[in-house]
């Protein structure tokens, strides 16, 4: 018998989403489809006509999960396309910046929207009652990073101090040497989230895939570094698009990437543990080796577990980072020309690629905007065409079940994705 396997709407992600699969009554897999029908949110055409000066806070409000790397994308285009050299002491601000948004978003993934599936509770209310110790863990630490992100940039969400070249604020040594110790302390839970993942029983699936992110030959690349793939792709950040293209499909609303010439790829933490796992803080990379973890590994459901080493550096590199305070507010000289900027900086989920052009006036004329999660969608279907045949034997509830779990693997900002509109012509 045929069967039609639907999740109407794909739950503990952020947006609207779903997931068909047909299969025939041979017990063929002939159709798979994650369907995105969230309304499209048009900032590439709004950003359209605005001042230079005016993108950064207009990107951050693409996402309320992930507003520090569209904002720091934004700025780095704009710096690229003005010429503006920024300093050392700003530069390491942004990264500190960043990563605090880092550890906010992949905490809030890994311990409120991806436990449930292997505690077998239907949702968090059921974890807290039997886990409760657990998400008192996860809430410190998102709250240290919330609180990271609100010290350097202002506010903890949509934060407002970092502008073209500088920060508008001072960080005080007294401020910074307290956030430290913080940090510090929230080390061994950043720790234990880590063996965590090494105790539970993660799914057994392993499909190769290109895996594409920021690299850089001394640091773990966030908001600087070449764009680099396990294929061989080696390229400076403004030729993004000699490599990646998209495209529209019929049922989502976000736009389809592949890289030209070959197939799906795959961004995020999963892919930046496994190109740069050398350049991971010693106690990252041996707390992902006690966990069981090797690299480079092609489950991706082990994407929650590289979030959790993820957040074991960043902890790492925040303490050293503090260590550089204070920081007081720089002067910058900014001369407007007509010019392309271009940037990619290492969102939470993976690569985020913003390019704009600027007339002489210095208002955008075409911006182009790449986030992560639009850049997963063809690998995510990809994945799940080979996923599915070897669950068939399972339930129709079971099924939809494993497939959810894959889609939450990837974590999925599904407003930040949304691009594209379907429109249907009626005779």
């Amino acid at each position: 018998m045929a069967r039609s396997i639907k999740v109407d709407y794909i739950s503990r992600v952020e947006g609207e989403g779903g997931i068909d699969l047909w299969v025939s009554q041979d017990g063929e897999l002939r159709d798979v489809k994650v369907r995105i029908f969230e309304p499209p949110r048009f900032f590439e055409a709004f950003m359209v006509g605005r001042r230079y000066d005016e993108l950064m806070e207009l990107a951050a409000r693409i996402c309320g999960i992930c507003p520090v790397s569209h904002e720091i994308s934004a700025l780095r285009a704009v710096e690229d396309a003005l010429g503006l050299e920024v300093s050392k002491a700003t530069r390491r601000l942004r990264k500190l910046l960043a990563m605090s948004a880092i550890i906010s978003s992949h905490i809030l993934s890994i311990y409120f929207l991806t436990l449930p599936d292997y505690f077998g509770c239907r949702d968090l209310m059921e974890v807290a009652k039997e886990h409760g110790e657990l998400l008192r863990r996860g809430l410190k630490l998102k709250k240290l990073g919330n609180d990271l992100t609100q010290l350097i940039g202002g506010k903890s969400v949509h934060p407002v101090t970092a502008v073209l070249g500088r920060f508008t604020n001072t960080i005080t040594k007294e401020d910074a040497d307290a956030m430290r110790r913080r940090f510090i302390e929230a080390k061994s839970d950043a720790l234990e989230t880590v063996a965590l993942f090494g105790e539970l029983e993660i799914p057994d699936f392993v499909r190769r895939c290109e895996h594409v992110a920021l690299s850089r030959p001394d640091r773990y690349a966030i908001n600087e570094g070449e764009l680099i793939s396990t294929e061989g792709i080696r390229a400076p950040q403004r030729d993004y698009r000699r490599y990646i293209e998209e495209e529209q499909v019929p049922h989502s609303t976000a736009k389809h990437s592949t890289v030209k010439g070959r197939s799906s790829f795959l961004v995020g933490p999963l892919a930046r543990v496994n190109l740069n796992f050398d350049k991971l803080s010693r106690d990252a990379r041996d707390s992902a080796k006690i966990a069981g973890f090797k690299s480079p590994s092609f489950n991706p459901f082990h994407s929650p577990l590289a979030r959790a080493i993820e957040v074991v550096h960043c902890i790492d590199e925040c303490i050293e980072i503090l260590e550089t305070m204070p920081y007081s507010e720089e002067e910058t000289s900014v001369e407007v020309r007509a010019s392309d900027g271009f940037a990619i900086t290492e969102a939470p989920r993976g690569i985020n690629y913003h390019h704009y052009t600027l007339n002489r006036k210095g208002i955008v004329t075409r911006a182009d905007i790449v986030p992560p999660t639009c850049q997963n969608y063809r690998n995510m279907e990809m994945d799940l065409w080979e996923l599915v045949p070897s669950i068939l034997d399972l339930s129709d509830e079971e099924i939809a079940h494993r497939c959810e779990m894959l889609i939450r693997a990837y974590d999925p900002c599904i407003s930040c994705s949304v691009h594209a509109v379907n429109i249907h012509k009626v005779k």
